[in-house]
């Protein structure tokens, strides 16, 4: 199905930017919000509380130096231009073109045992394959492997942990040493078959008494925790499948009326 774009207006009040967006500065009595920085953050993928401090006075600065100019722009008597007047019309048509879609996608609903039925019909989609979470220590020789996993065999298990994370940090030339060996959750697939099979065959707090060999060289596994297979409750994805199918639904709407305009209007083109 051909997607159309959603305007932004929609998009703002889907991210609940608008009346109760946060102040962020006063410039000459103008408050400057989160939705007045949303140009300049949207460039970033990210919302403005989810930047950097010093991102976001970055982000703050500009704002207040448009506002600032917007004001001298406003003294210098600029909308008595015909470009200034043009400019508005064609604004105009673009504002009431946001506002009618806004208004559309709020009136689309979407009903608890619509989004039951999909997760019901879609059920794959919602389960979670078992994960381990592990840390490893990757060397280069299956000798250097060994005296890793003897100082480990003499470790007291209330120190386990720290110490293979200290090995880890100074022993591994694998890209997680420095995190001390930290792989987080995986799945069976993610991981080269060797180590994945290794992994799962421990328990949390065990690892592994025999290098693991692999491709990339020889490991010394630990796994931190372990989860089970298991489906996600519906509760859980309720509100999230809501919101998809509301899009998907509001997605369809766009796509029946355009065509039916475009049927009833007299359209040529030159190319």
């Amino acid at each position: 199905m051909k997607k159309y774009l959603v305007s932004g207006l929609v998009a703002a009040s889907l991210l609940g930017v608008g009346a109760f967006a946060k102040v962020l500065a006063t410039v000459n009595g103008k408050k400057i919000t989160e939705e007045d920085v949303a140009p300049i953050v949207a460039q970033t993928g990210r919302s403005f509380d989810q930047l950097p401090k010093e991102i976001q006075k970055k982000v703050l600065d500009q704002a207040i130096e448009r506002e600032l100019l917007k004001e001298e722009a406003l003294k210098s008597g600029v909308q008595s231009s015909s470009d200034y007047k043009k400019a508005l019309e064609r604004i105009k048509k673009d504002l009431a073109f946001e506002i009618w879609m806004k208004k559309k996608f709020n009136e689309i609903k979407v009903s608890d045992s619509e989004a039951r039925s999909f997760y019901d019909k879609n059920i794959e989609k919602f389960k979670r394959p078992e994960m381990v979470h592990a840390r490893h220590i990757l060397v280069k020789s299956e000798s250097e492997a060994k005296d890793i996993i003897n100082i480990l065999k003499k470790t007291p298990k209330s120190k386990l942990k720290a110490k293979f994370i200290e090995l880890a940090q100074k022993k591994s030339v694998g890209p997680s040493g420095r995190r001390g060996g930290d792989l987080g959750y995986f799945a069976r697939g993610q991981m080269v078959k060797p180590f994945s099979q290794a992994a799962f065959s421990l328990k949390p707090g065990e690892f592994t008494k025999r290098p693991v060999k692999t491709q990339f060289g020889y490991h010394i596994i630990y796994v931190e925790d372990k989860k089970p297979a298991k489906t996600i409750a519906f509760d859980k994805v309720k509100e999230r499948i809501k919101a998809q199918l509301r899009m998907k639904k509001f997605q369809e709407w766009i796509k029946r009326e355009a065509q039916n305009l475009k049927s009833k209007a007299s359209i040529s083109k030159n190319i």
